[in-house]
């Protein structure tokens, strides 16, 4: 299982339920990794796609105490459910709790850093001082709008 983030400097992913940063590059990277895959997320990360939808052409996972259904999704009520629907090949696109959750099952994750640090309520943790972690590769450092920032590959040690 790999997961996939976009972080601030101080590890932040978001404030307010909203992403920290609208990248035009990250997200259409995003999307070239995650389509046709399978992801895991929340219910808090759900309601803020579009109309409150899973994203188009990928199969996706809901990790949520609720039993209400929701179309186009699959549920999943614990980590363990989660991980039995999952699969090894699943992308986990977060939030924070579910990135914490499911970060042990991982090993890789594919961060897009960015090189400012707006005020977040919602972090990733921190692989830099995590010892299980280690940096496999680094792009350049790119820019769009005035936000540097560059895509890091984590990998398991």
């Amino acid at each position: 299982m790999q997961a996939i983030v976009c972080i601030s400097e101080n590890w932040g992913i978001g404030r307010d339920g909203q992403l920290l940063f609208r990248i035009s590059a990250d997200l259409k990277r995003f999307k070239a990794l995650t389509v046709g895959k399978t992801v895991v997320l929340g219910s808090r990360t759900l309601k803020t796609f579009p109309n409150g939808k899973p994203l188009p052409n990928r199969r996706s996972i809901v990790l949520t105490r609720s039993e209400a259904p929701i179309g186009g999704a699959e549920l999943a009520h614990t980590t363990q459910d989660a991980l039995a629907l999952a699969g090894e090949d699943a992308l986990v696109i977060g939030g924070a709790s579910v990135y914490t959750l499911l970060l042990p099952y991982c090993d890789r994750v594919l961060v897009t850093k960015v090189f400012a640090a707006p005020e977040a309520d919602s972090f990733f943790p921190n692989l830099d001082a995590h010892p299980d972690w280690r940096v496999a590769s680094e792009s350049e450092v790119m820019e769009e709008n005035g936000l540097k920032f560059q895509y890091v590959d984590y990998i398991r040690k």
